[in-house]
């Protein structure tokens, strides 16, 4: 695997990471058409925990096998395919090797009310599967935010010990949060800026909107007069609240939604100097032809070429 020089300078900012981690970092950030770039474009299938599976998958019956997913992955070139243990396991023999792979160790479901998530998988199953990092949500002013602050702090502890990457899912939800705070800029922000101080590596996050949730948040970016006037300087002020862009910061592409507005979105995340995005429904709920398609321009996108 040759390490450019783009993606050695990303590496040089994760201080305290031992070689094993950051090797499997390296090995995301190389893999597939953006390999060296220092952009990533990840395929996560956690939806069928989260949603449902007919919700998830109904809409493309073949996506119901978890080995189409790590073959659309391939086919399209992705970084990196994330999935909760099942998934993986199902396909890790078939596929071994063949991209780097990202094990989601705690969901939700819809048939529960409360905000939090259970954990189902362990690094030692991400070591026994192959995988390149752990995946874990946290929600971000939930009652059980605090609970699940603390489990990835062991189980990231765990992961970088023996040599893997972490990526936080910082989503958030609950609490007084109102429906349009879960992605008002200043929160999108400051769930980034905790996933960060939580020590994730990547951190994923939701493009943020122009509405401002908190009112003594409101009057700062009033008062320091923050451009949040377009999509392009919102994504730029959350990856500046990342440590100042020295973690990678991907963006989630959420439910389906038409292709002039994903590209639009995608080219937004691009200019605002985000690492990439990790698209699921988008992806796995259009018929292969039209996914690989659409990938095919995202990837050209984060390239400069569309």
């Amino acid at each position: 695997m040759r390490i450019s020089q783009k993606v050695r300078k990303i590496l040089s900012y994760y201080e305290s990471d031992n070689p094993g981690t950051k090797a499997n970092l390296a090995r995301i950030l190389s893999h597939g058409r953006l390999g060296g770039t220092g952009r990533l474009v990840i395929l996560p299938v956690d939806q069928g925990f989260e949603h449902g599976p007919a919700r998830s998958f109904a809409p493309n019956p073949a996506a119901y096998d978890p080995h189409y997913h790590f073959q659309l992955a391939i086919d399209a070139g992705l970084s990196a395919y994330a999935a909760p243990l099942g998934m993986i396991e199902a396909g890790a023999d078939s596929f071994a090797g063949a991209i780097p792979t990202i094990l989601k160790v705690n969901s939700a479901n819809s048939l529960s009310t409360n905000k939090d998530q259970a954990v189902h998988g362990s690094v030692q199953d991400a070591l026994r599967l192959g995988c390149s990092a752990i995946g874990f949500t946290i929600y971000p002013a939930s009652e059980d935010q605090y609970e699940l602050m603390e489990e990835i702090r062991e189980l990231a502890e765990e992961a970088k010990a023996c040599g893997l990457a972490v990526v936080i899912w910082s989503y958030p939800r609950g609490g007084t949060l109102s429906r349009d705070g879960e992605t008002a800029v200043d929160i999108c922000a400051y769930a980034a800026h905790i996933a960060a101080l939580l020590g994730a590596h990547i951190i994923k996050v939701k493009p943020p909107t122009e509405h401002l949730e908190l009112e003594a948040a409101k009057r700062v970016y009033q008062a320091q007069k923050i451009d949040i006037s377009t999509l392009v300087k919102r994504v730029a002020h959350v990856v500046q609240a990342t440590f100042n862009g020295r973690r990678l910061v991907v963006f989630s592409g959420g439910e389906a939604k038409d292709l002039d507005g994903l590209f639009n979105e995608v080219r937004a995340i691009r200019d605002g100097g985000a690492t990439g995005s990790i698209i699921g429904r988008n992806t796995f709920q259009r018929p292969k032809a039209d996914a690989l398609k659409m990938l095919d321009t995202v990837i050209r996108i984060y390239q400069g070429k569309a």
